[in-house]
């Protein structure tokens, strides 16, 4: 599944364990999918993370030069 469809169904999930009707193995059932679901995108966006470059300018030859993205946390 990819992190759009993840995403997706963490919100599905959200919504209805908001509205409050289910019944507790169901609750259940989906707070776990949901929490492997969450923790799926995270690694994924972790991995996205640490390939994003940030472009600082042009060599003489006009090549791009990169160097990592740090995060301002």
């Amino acid at each position: 599944m990819d992190f759009e469809k993840k995403l997706n169904r963490l919100e599905e999930i959200v919504q209805k364990m908001e509205k409050g009707e289910l019944a507790l193995d169901e609750s259940l059932q989906l707070f776990e999918e949901g929490v492997k679901l969450s923790r799926d995108c995270h690694s994924q966006l972790t991995k996205a993370e640490a390939q994003v470059k940030k472009l600082v300018g042009f060599d003489n030859e006009g090549k791009a030069i990169t160097e990592n993205f740090k995060s301002e946390d």
